[in-house]
Protein backbone atom coordinates (compact mmCIF):
# COMPACT_ATOMS: atom_id res chain seq x y z
CA UNK A 1 0.00 0.00 0.00
CA UNK A 2 1.28 3.13 -1.08
CA UNK A 3 -0.31 7.06 -0.95
CA UNK A 4 -1.10 7.80 -4.55
CA UNK A 5 -3.21 11.24 -4.17
CA UNK A 6 -3.87 13.93 -1.08
CA UNK A 7 -4.99 17.24 -1.15
CA UNK A 8 -5.07 20.75 -0.12
CA UNK A 9 -8.34 22.74 -0.03
CA UNK A 10 -7.78 25.70 -1.87
CA UNK A 11 -9.88 29.25 -2.43
CA UNK A 12 -8.76 29.75 -6.01
CA UNK A 13 -6.96 26.86 -8.24
CA UNK A 14 -5.47 29.12 -10.55
CA UNK A 15 -3.71 31.12 -7.66
CA UNK A 16 -2.86 27.76 -6.02
CA UNK A 17 -1.16 26.32 -9.24
CA UNK A 18 0.48 29.52 -9.56
CA UNK A 19 2.34 29.58 -5.70
CA UNK A 20 2.69 25.66 -6.27
CA UNK A 21 4.46 25.73 -9.10
CA UNK A 22 6.37 28.88 -9.56
CA UNK A 23 7.14 29.42 -5.77
CA UNK A 24 7.43 25.89 -4.20
CA UNK A 25 8.92 24.47 -7.58
CA UNK A 26 6.49 21.62 -7.82
CA UNK A 27 5.17 20.77 -11.59
CA UNK A 28 1.27 20.37 -13.05
CA UNK A 29 0.50 17.01 -13.47
CA UNK A 30 -2.61 16.69 -14.37
CA UNK A 31 -5.28 19.74 -15.22
CA UNK A 32 -8.58 17.91 -16.42
CA UNK A 33 -11.56 20.70 -16.26
CA UNK A 34 -14.64 19.01 -14.06
CA UNK A 35 -17.36 21.58 -14.64
CA UNK A 36 -16.68 24.68 -13.08
CA UNK A 37 -13.62 23.14 -11.34
CA UNK A 38 -10.27 21.52 -12.26
CA UNK A 39 -9.04 17.81 -11.65
CA UNK A 40 -5.31 19.70 -11.06
CA UNK A 41 -2.58 18.38 -9.67
CA UNK A 42 1.22 18.85 -9.03
CA UNK A 43 3.85 16.28 -8.06
CA UNK A 44 7.58 16.54 -6.82
CA UNK A 45 9.94 17.47 -9.92
CA UNK A 46 12.65 14.96 -7.99
CA UNK A 47 9.85 12.34 -8.27
CA UNK A 48 7.58 12.74 -10.45
CA UNK A 49 5.66 9.70 -10.87
CA UNK A 50 5.34 9.65 -6.71
CA UNK A 51 2.37 11.08 -4.81
CA UNK A 52 0.23 14.01 -6.19
CA UNK A 53 -1.29 16.87 -4.76
CA UNK A 54 -4.53 17.73 -5.31
CA UNK A 55 -5.53 21.03 -5.38
CA UNK A 56 -8.88 20.59 -4.20
CA UNK A 57 -11.70 23.51 -4.37
CA UNK A 58 -12.86 24.76 -1.03
CA UNK A 59 -16.43 24.80 -2.61
CA UNK A 60 -18.25 22.10 0.19
CA UNK A 61 -19.48 24.22 3.05
CA UNK A 62 -17.58 22.28 5.65
CA UNK A 63 -14.11 23.44 4.24
CA UNK A 64 -14.57 27.22 5.44
CA UNK A 65 -14.74 26.55 9.18
CA UNK A 66 -12.03 23.42 9.01
CA UNK A 67 -9.74 25.66 6.92
CA UNK A 68 -10.00 28.27 9.65
CA UNK A 69 -10.01 26.11 12.74
CA UNK A 70 -6.43 24.60 11.67
CA UNK A 71 -4.61 28.33 11.01
CA UNK A 72 -5.91 29.79 14.07
CA UNK A 73 -4.81 26.87 15.98
CA UNK A 74 -1.67 26.84 13.65
CA UNK A 75 -2.01 23.44 12.09
CA UNK A 76 -0.41 22.50 8.63
CA UNK A 77 -2.42 21.34 6.26
CA UNK A 78 0.68 19.80 4.71
CA UNK A 79 4.00 18.77 5.25
CA UNK A 80 7.02 18.84 2.66
CA UNK A 81 10.25 17.28 3.11
CA UNK A 82 12.98 19.56 2.23
CA UNK A 83 17.26 19.05 2.28
CA UNK A 84 17.44 22.31 3.80
CA UNK A 85 14.86 23.73 5.97
CA UNK A 86 17.02 27.20 6.26
CA UNK A 87 17.89 27.32 2.72
CA UNK A 88 14.03 27.11 1.66
CA UNK A 89 13.09 29.88 4.22
CA UNK A 90 15.50 32.03 2.63
CA UNK A 91 14.72 31.03 -1.28
CA UNK A 92 10.93 31.62 -0.01
CA UNK A 93 11.60 34.83 1.74
CA UNK A 94 13.09 36.58 -0.78
CA UNK A 95 9.92 35.60 -3.42
CA UNK A 96 8.00 37.30 -0.76
CA UNK A 97 6.16 33.98 0.79
CA UNK A 98 5.28 34.65 4.62
CA UNK A 99 6.58 32.74 7.53
CA UNK A 100 4.04 31.80 10.42
CA UNK A 101 7.10 29.95 12.17
CA UNK A 102 10.96 30.06 11.32
CA UNK A 103 13.06 27.61 10.94
CA UNK A 104 13.20 25.92 14.69
CA UNK A 105 14.45 22.69 15.96
CA UNK A 106 13.02 20.17 17.24
CA UNK A 107 15.07 16.83 19.03
CA UNK A 108 15.59 15.80 15.12
CA UNK A 109 14.04 17.76 12.54
CA UNK A 110 13.95 21.12 11.81
CA UNK A 111 10.75 22.89 10.70
CA UNK A 112 9.49 25.74 9.39
CA UNK A 113 5.44 27.38 8.55
CA UNK A 114 4.45 29.00 5.54
CA UNK A 115 1.20 30.86 4.56
CA UNK A 116 -0.11 29.14 0.68
CA UNK A 117 -1.95 31.99 0.08
CA UNK A 118 -5.08 29.95 -0.13
CA UNK A 119 -6.03 29.38 3.00
CA UNK A 120 -3.37 26.86 4.03
CA UNK A 121 -0.50 26.66 6.48
CA UNK A 122 2.01 24.23 5.12
CA UNK A 123 5.23 22.86 6.94
CA UNK A 124 8.57 22.40 5.56
CA UNK A 125 10.47 19.88 7.63
CA UNK A 126 14.33 19.00 7.29
CA UNK A 127 15.54 15.82 9.47
CA UNK A 128 18.90 15.18 10.90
Amino acid sequence: MRIQLTSVYVDDQAKALTFYRDVLGFVKKHDVPVGADRWLTVVSPEDPEGAELLLEPSDHPAVGPYKAALVADGIPAAQFTVEDVHAEFERLSGLGVRFEQEPQGAGPVTTAVLDDTCGNLIQLIQTS
